[in-house]
């Protein structure tokens, strides 16, 4: 298996291949659009999107927001809105995603639990486009406009499980460090700590920062990932240089579930974290 080192899911080389369904929506969107007599800019108008945005759901390089069915049915007929209703519930989110972190990808979206501790970078599920972009713009081998597009779209698209899920409980631990390097500029980190304060206030979503400076650290074997499925089996996920792998023996998922414990009372709680991010805001 390959991965990339941002938490993100998305192949580090060679280009995904669009998903089905997502290709199968797009071809419906297309078909009834045209059964209207609407050119994709005349559409867009009506749906309130860009004519750019709908060209792409229709080519299926984008996932469709949630309003498009509602909107299309006021644009075209109650018949499409409720055709364009069932293709969406038979999407799957995971357009853009590796092959390899497929199976991951659906652990999280039924966990009931998700924890990540992350030392590399801001976790995919935490990162703002601005920051996304950044990471793609400096990765190697470089990647097509086409497939950054189609990337930043499916990263996009999975942070959706954080609202989307107001009964699953995440969790994240993430190092200080991360916002110290300013990956991507001034404004790029800016944008960072907003989205960070602005998804921790959530009443499912905890962010912790780990100081700098702090003698106490369990997490030197490297960043991971856990989750509880709704069976209250625990699965445990990890990534390297170029590489993945799930952890599912209960002796090494317990190791992480040890360690991401020590981790989360060795980090700042969260109303000191939210106090650290706006003093670093202030400073930049």
């Amino acid at each position: 298996m390959t991965a990339d080192q941002d938490g993100s899911g998305t192949a580090a080389c060679g280009e995904p291949e669009l998903s089905d369904s997502l290709k199968t929506f797009g071809a419906v969107l297309k078909a009834l659009r045209e059964a209207g007599g609407l050119t994709q800019e005349e559409c867009a108008a009506r749906v309130g999107y860009s004519a750019a945005y709908v060209a792409k759901i229709e080519q299926g390089k984008r996932f469709p927001p949630e309003a498009l069915p509602g909107r299309a049915e006021e644009a075209l007929g109650p018949v499409a809105g409720k055709v364009l209703a069932a293709a969406a519930r038979s999407l799957r989110r995971k357009a853009g995603l590796a092959s390899w972190f497929l199976q991951w990808a659906g652990i999280e979206e039924e966990a009931i639990t998700l924890y990540a501790y992350e030392c590399r970078g801001i976790p995919g599920l935490l990162q703002p486009e601005g920051y996304i972009r950044a990471l793609f713009d400096r990765r190697l081998p470089p990647v097509t406009e086409e497939q950054l597009e189609r990337e930043v779209a499916a990263r996009l698209d999975r942070q959706q499980l954080l609202t989307q899920r107001p009964n699953t409980a995440f969790s994240f631990v993430i190092e200080q460090a991360l916002l110290e390097r300013r990956l991507g500029g001034v404004e790029v980190t800016r944008n960072v700590i907003d989205h960070l304060l602005d998804v921790g206030s959530q009443r499912n979503v905890e962010i912790q920062l780990m100081p700098l400076r702090q003698e106490d650290h369990t997490g030197v074997d490297g960043q991971m990932y856990l989750a509880e499925r709704p069976g209250h089996q625990w699965i445990g996920y990890v990534e390297g240089q170029r590489s993945s792998s799930l952890i599912t023996a209960p002796n090494d998922v317990s190791v992480l579930l040890q360690r991401y414990g020590r981790l989360r009372s060795q980090a700042l709680d969260c109303r000191a974290t939210v106090s650290l991010l706006e003093q670093m805001r202030g400073a930049l």
